[in-house]
């Protein structure tokens, strides 16, 4: 199974005079279990780009494939595919709406048709996966905090029980410790439930961690699609398009400018610490 972008372009306001080509030519495979990280600046094309794979946006040309299937046939059960492609927004207040979190993770496998048993004990389960606790299942969940929100509105997602789980920057808004308690936890659901996992971030030093593949957008096309260390080669490149690679790339390049016989091939502070120490014996 595989979700494929197949020369994919959407223009939005189209045959119009404010026409804008948000998305142009994107050919991509998105295979089974990857960890993907979605980078790009404002206006590249990466949040437009997630849109379609679940279908709240059809292309203006191209097709997008989930499992063998065009997604935007007129007779293709886009209801269905919402609970296999999971998307979790930017802000969790947009996805947060019913009284209080219990019946707020509900919502998405009661959709699906579920009985009332299964609905609430998947339900249970994914709260319980994303870390909250019982007693704040019968809050309101506008009474949480920040991350508390992000993982109910992951959790909503989870319950559908999806294979492909698409988070647009989880991460917006958080503290430190909130943001690395998030993304650990994406972490374990990709590892534990095998899910593929698309994150959208602006952030370089979250996606090294993390992802296994990097696709950079810039201007509605792929400007790179690699492994991160592949993808941090090209920093200068990258800096040119408002990006940046992580900030231990450039402090290993410069070790290595000043002498220091250092591997420059680490894009985290644990990988650059036994460098820097293995140099210096």
């Amino acid at each position: 199974m595989s979700l494929i972008i197949n020369h994919v372009s959407h223009i939005y306001s189209e045959n119009t005079a404010m026409a804008v080509p948000a998305l142009k030519d994107i050919n991509l495979q998105i295979k089974d279990g990857e960890f993907i990280g979605l980078i790009g600046h404002t206006g590249s094309g990466k949040s437009t780009l997630i849109q379609h794979l679940n279908g709240l946006l059809k292309p203006t040309s191209g097709e997008i494939y989930y499992n063998g299937k065009d997604i935007n046939d007129e007779e293709y059960d886009r209801k269905g595919l919402r609970g296999k492609v999971g998307l979790v927004f930017q802000y969790p207040e947009h996805q947060l709406f019913e009284t209080d979190v219990f019946k707020d993770v509900c919502f998405g496998p009661k959709n699906l048709g579920l009985s009332k048993k299964e609905t609430e004990l998947r339900a249970y389960e994914a709260l319980k996966q994303v870390g909250i606790e019982d007693e704040y299942f019968y809050q309101s969940p506008f009474d949480l905090s920040g991350g508390q929100k992000r993982r109910v509105a992951i959790a909503g997602v989870l319950a559908m029980k999806p294979e492909v789980l698409i988070l647009d920057e989880p991460t917006a808004g958080l503290d430190p410790k909130g943001r690395d308690e998030i993304l650990d936890l994406i972490a374990k659901l990709h590892r534990e439930n095998g899910i593929t996992v698309i994150l959208v971030s602006h952030s370089m030093e979250d996606v090294a961690k993390y992802a296994k593949r990097l696709i950079v957008m810039n201007r509605g096309e792929v400007m790179f699609d690699n492994a991160p260390m592949e993808v941090f080669k090209h920093y200068s490149e990258l800096e040119k398009v408002g990006l940046a690679a992580p900030q231990v790339i450039y402090i290993m390049n410069r070790l290595l400018e000043k002498g220091l016989n250092v591997n420059t091939q680490v894009s985290t502070l644990e990988e650059a610490k036994t460098e820097i120490l293995k140099a210096l014996r």
